[in-house]
């Protein structure tokens, strides 16, 4: 069985499985070559308006699966590791983690790479590096801090903590805490509604965001004026204002 699994909908909805329910979806060498490449794969795939992480049976990833060797080396393996991080972080179009039961380590780093994160109420977020007598991976070290503050961060690291997560909602670590039952419909709704929306302007406005820690306030407005100058110019904003005048929901898979 191949321990990624990949699924593109007609809607433009891409779901990416971690497979490898009987280790809890914990990380192996196959398991990163195999997301690297489902990722990249939808990165250049037009039909693909947004993605959806997840995990294979009750649990999103238990981080690296220890009983497996790391290879080729320790730096080779983080960095092959730190890359699909990367991937998901710039993929061009949304990304909303799904996220059921344990996700420890890297794989709680993993999903907060994710553009939004839905949790059910079972979700544990275990940041136990330093337990493991272990640094942070999994992009976590410019993730937490952006999210939580950086006291907070500092917390949640220095003490290895696992934050339910209820915690994480409260505190800004993830978009939504909710009920088992409401995980599915919930991701379900907000994926039609992103695919259903603007391409080309969620990935101008992801860009935008995802550097905004890193500019100026004056360099903020003028990314942003280079953005809309070029959105004003793209069949998305000519349907968007044909939509509005006509009063209909806009068709930017048209576009």
């Amino acid at each position: 069985m191949p321990e990624v699994l990949v699924d593109i909908a007609q809607s433009g909805v891409a779901t990416v499985t971690l497979n490898r329910e009987h280790r809890k979806n914990g990380i192996t060498k196959v398991l990163v070559d195999q997301a690297i490449k489902a990722i990249a794969g939808l990165a250049a795939d037009g039909a693909c308006r947004v993605v959806v992480i997840t995990g294979a049976g009750p649990a999103f990833c238990s981080g690296m699966d220890l009983s497996e060797r790391i290879a080729p080396d320790e730096i080779t393996f983080m960095r092959t590791v730190g890359q699909l991080c990367r991937l998901i972080h710039e993929l061009p179009v949304p990304v909303i983690a799904k996220v059921r039961g344990a996700a420890i380590g890297y794989g709680a780093n993993l999903a907060l790479c994710a553009d939004l994160v839905l949790a059910d109420e079972t979700v544990v977020f275990g940041e136990i590096f330093a337990e493991r007598g272990l640094s942070i991976d999994g992009g976590g070290s410019w993730l937490v801090p952006r999210s939580v503050g950086l006291l907070r961060a500092k917390e949640i690291m220095f003490l290895a903590c696992r934050v339910t997560a209820r915690e994480a909602a409260d505190m800004g670590l993830v978009n939504r805490c909710l009920v088992p039952a409401q995980l599915d419909s919930t991701v379900d709704d907000w994926a039609i509604r992103l695919a259903s929306g603007p391409r080309r302007a969620l990935s101008a406005i992801k860009q935008q965001l995802n550097g905004s820690f890193e500019r100026s306030f004056g360099q903020a407005i003028e990314a942003e004026a280079l953005g809309q100058s070029l959105a004003f110019r793209s069949r998305e904003s000519r349907e968007g204002a044909k939509a509005f005048f006509e009063k209909r929901e806009p068709d930017f898979k048209s576009c």
